[in-house]
Parts: C-alpha cells; structure tokens; sequence
C-alpha cells in the first residue's frame, strides 16, 4: 500500500468517531423574529461547481460618497457545510469593481447566539484586505440547512470621481453538500470585539499611543481553531489573552502594505499532529486587546477597530449557546445592524480604511 494512502486512511480512522457525534447533532432551525422588517437578498445554488452565491440588493454609489444601505434578508436553498468565502463588488453591467470600494461586509444569524455575547452570531465578515478565506474542505464546515435566514449589511465607499449605478455586493460560497462523509468537524464562527457589548465598534485614535480592551466569556466550553483579525489603519497589534489567568493566548500583527497602510492580520490555525483547538471554558474570562500607534498630532475620529474572530468548535457532548430574543444586548444589536435609524449615504469620511 503506497505510504501517502496509509496515512489517509490512517486519519479517517482517527475522526471517524468524531464525525459519527457530530453528524447525531442537529443545526438549529428557528424563524426569524417577527419584529424584523428587511429588503431581500439572494443565494443562488450552482450545483456543478458546489457553490453559492449571496447578491445583496443593488444600490448606487455616487463619486466621493459611502453608501450604507439598509440589511437584507436571505434565506439558505441547500443543505451543506461550508467552508470557504470571497466578497466582491460589481457595476450594474456585472463587472468587477476594485476591492477598495467594499469597506467592509457583515452577515449575521438573528436565530443563534454569539459565543461571548447575547446578540445574534456573526457568521462572516469581509473588507478590502481580507481576499479569499478557505478551509480545508475534508476537516471542517460550517452546517447550513435550507430555510436558515442570514441578514446581511455592507458599507461601500467610492474614493474615486465617477459615480456608479446599480452596485452589487456579493458573496461566493463554497460548499459540501450534504449526504457526504466530510467534513470530519463541525465548525461556527466567533468573534471578540474591543467595541463589545453593542453600539458602534469604531473608536477615535488619540496621537501616540492607544490602547483598548475588552473581557468576556463565552457560553459554553470548546476550542477556538482558527484565530484571525481585523484592524484600521495604525493599528500595531492585536492579542487575545485568558484574562483569568494572564496567560497571552495570541499575539497578531498586521502586514504592511507597499503603501505602507495596514494590511491583513495572518491567521493562526490551531490544528496539527499533536492536537486540534486552543480550548476556552465558562469559568475564565477572555480579553481581546488592540494597540495602535497614530504618529499624527491630531486626534482620528472613529478610525480605531479591534476584533478578533475565527472558527470554534464545542465540546462533543456540548450544547450549541441558546438565543435568547428577549435580552437587550440582542434587541439593541438587531436594531443596529438593519440600521434602522442610519443615513443611507454620506461623504467620505477622514478615516475609510479597512474592515470594521
């Protein structure tokens, strides 16, 4: 037997039990509250290529401006586990648009719970320096069942001096679909944010030397298996820390840009031959801290940000964090994030730079 299939079958040995246990647990499949009102989105399946692809509704983008329309609702056609994504912007013609005009793009579950936080769970987020995020397909994936609802918002910005119609923001999914023996295991997103509980997760950047945190813990024991950031502009370092016991769990730096603006935060992927998962409980607290350095004289309004966020996995014989749609942290993000009250356009700000 060639020794490249040994080890395969070798490992299939191994997570085989742990895809029998995870595979006995079911998604959660509630409806959306009744109190949200949203314009529709679409997710459109492509079979042949296992693929998806959520559109947002169209919305023009005039020169100089950001643009934030209001949250759209879409509803999942498949069954499956996904396991890579990529945003992008088009014109009303379908063609490309350069990366720097998505600012950032956020789609969240109203009907499941966030790991630190009471509010509804994030489920992926993109900028201009995020590219593609891919997983490997056999190991893991984030479950979806037909009719699971997502709200989705994103914010564009126009930097040059034409103006377009009929912008797009759009999201491709890759996916497993379901009825194959892969993924071994069973995923969901997480984030930390300096900007926790609820409100604008934008801060302003005094000159110097800043720093901000926050402390939360999660609900439920698991393992965090992928850790990844996202910062603006100034930004020198991101960690997360088991504030419990004052161990440093992680420590991110962005990439620099030929440009010398803030690049992407590299991800760390807990897995390899003598484990998978850096494991969280109940009992401890968690603090994300970000430092940033703005060699200005002038204070920054609202260019500070500060999340950590990746992939976690609960315990085997855990339960999956339970909504709770009366709390106020979870109505008062809800309202926010389908910006009831928000401007749809406005000039371009000071500070634009990368993913909230």
């Amino acid at each position: 037997m060639p020794r490249r299939t040994f080890i395969a079958l070798a490992a299939l040995r191994l997570v085989a039990p742990a895809f029998v246990a995870w595979s006995a647990v079911p998604s959660p499949h509630l409806t959306l509250p009744r109190a949200v009102s949203a314009p529709q989105a679409t997710i459109t399946a492509d079979p042949k290529r296992d693929e998806l692809v959520l559109e947002l509704p169209a919305a023009d983008l005039p020169a100089g401006t950001v643009v934030e329309p209001p949250a759209a609702l879409a509803e999942f056609p498949v069954n499956g586990s996904l396991y890579a994504f990529h945003a992008e912007v088009v014109d009303e013609h379908g063609r490309r648009l350069p990366n720097e005009f998505l600012h950032h793009m956020n789609v969240m579950s109203p009907t499941e719970r966030e790991l630190f936080l009471p509010i509804g769970r994030r489920v992926l987020a993109s900028g201009r320096e995020t590219g593609e995020v891919r997983f490997p397909w056999i190991l893991f994936g984030a479950r979806v069942q037909a009719g699971d609802q997502v709200l989705a918002n994103a914010m564009l910005h126009n930097p040059s001096g034409v103006s377009y119609h009929g912008v797009r923001v759009r999201v491709v999914l890759s996916y497993v679909p379901e009825g194959r023996p892969w993924p071994f295991f069973s995923v969901l997103p997480w984030q930390l944010d300096v900007g926790f509980p609820v409100g604008d997760k934008t801060f302003d950047l005094p000159p110097g030397h800043s720093e901000r945190s926050y402390d939360g813990s999660p609900a439920v024991a698991g393992k965090l298996v992928v850790i990844g950031a996202h910062m603006h502009d100034y930004g020198r370092a991101i960690e997360l820390w088991d504030a419990t016991t004052e161990k440093l769990l992680w420590h991110g730096e962005p990439a620099r840009t030929t440009g010398g603006e803030s690049g992407a935060v590299p991800t760390t992927k807990f897995w390899g031959l003598t484990g998978l998962g850096l494991r969280i409980t109940p009992e401890h607290r968690y603090r994300v801290r970000v430092i940033y350095d703005n060699p200005t004289q002038l204070a920054i309004s609202a260019c500070g940000s500060g999340v950590v966020c990746g992939l976690w996995r609960r315990d085997r014989n855990g339960s999956q964090p339970a909504r709770n749609p009366h709390d106020s942290h979870y109505k008062q993000d809800l309202r926010l994030y389908i910006r009831e009250a928000k401007p749809g356009t406005t000039e371009m700000p000071m500070c634009h730079n990368v993913l909230r």
